[in-house]
């Protein structure tokens, strides 16, 4: 079938480490969608549409190489994006919309990113002041948790047997607790393994399932091991997806910086959006 390709919105799908996202460049602003909510929870849904944890729109900034929006697949806006940000890093750099080295601006602030081939670090904002053993209650019991922030909010639970354990259950009660309210939080459960390797799993935010990867979330479980004393940088996490995330960090006193998170991103396909995808 020969098509009109100026009728159609051109995209990629990419994959990070099993996140996948929908990528868009918009830099010259002419996307004309009235309601983008709706229309990322349209092509977000899987078998259906195309179908992605997620959408990111590239746009011109003036403080970095360039900017982007992020959608989560339920249509609300998330500040960070870890996987995501290497995504759009290698889209950007296959464009030629940067070099192998660039910056980012995003809702949580500029993160820069370096592109080797398939392999994507990127540099996070530094996160907030690590709680150790925050105690919230579930099911009318005490439960503790860690809690910080790398760009979004995120808990970690230790746990002996990662897994079968009750990842979307758990999950689901604490992303939506009040202890956490009104944004809600992501909720990780990991198991170290030793000082440089661990495996985790995150029920993520926006998504409201497990994902096979969450970046951030990876970030936040290793920055609690640290703060537990139990892993030193840097560290090899391995995800949902089987693949394995790199995590950097420099800890100075009850700080955490310097935090870059380093992995493959894949490019799945590129391809036109008809109508019918979204209407």
């Amino acid at each position: 079938m020969k098509v009109d390709e100026s009728r159609f919105i051109e995209f990629y799908k990419m994959s990070g480490s099993g996140n996948d996202f929908i990528i868009i460049d918009n830099r010259d602003l002419s996307l004309q969608i009235i309601d983008l909510p709706v229309f990322v929870r349209r092509i977000c849904q899987r078998k259906i549409s195309v179908g992605a944890d997620g959408l990111f729109l590239i746009e011109p900034s003036e403080v970095a190489d360039f900017k982007w929006r992020f959608f989560n697949s339920d249509g609300s806006v998330a500040e960070m994006c870890g996987n995501g940000s290497r995504c759009a890093a290698r889209f950007a750099y296959l464009n030629s919309i940067a070099g192998q080295k660039m910056s980012i601006e995003t809702e949580a602030g500029i993160v820069t990113a370096e592109v080797f081939d398939d392999n994507v670090k990127v540099r996070l904002t530094d996160p907030s002041s690590l709680e150790i053993a925050r105690e919230i209650m579930l099911d009318g019991s005490p439960y503790r948790l860690d809690f910080i922030d790398t760009g979004v909010p995120h808990t970690v639970s230790f746990v002996d047997d990662l897994d079968t354990f009750d990842v979307v259950g758990m999950g689901r009660q604490i992303r939506r607790h009040d202890a956490f309210q009104p944004k809600g939080t992501n909720a990780n459960f990991a198991r170290v393994r030793d000082r440089q390797t661990m495996k985790v799993r995150t029920y993520e935010r926006g998504v409201e399932d497990e994902t096979l990867a969450c970046g951030t979330g990876v970030v936040a479980s290793i920055l609690a091991a640290a703060g537990r004393g139990l892993v030193d940088s840097p560290v090899d996490v391995t995800v949902q997806s089987g693949e394995i995330l790199r995590v950097y960090f420099t800890r100075r006193d009850d700080r955490f910086e310097e935090i870059y998170l380093e992995g493959k991103v894949k490019i799945v396909y590129q391809g036109l959006l008809f109508e019918e995808a979204y209407k």
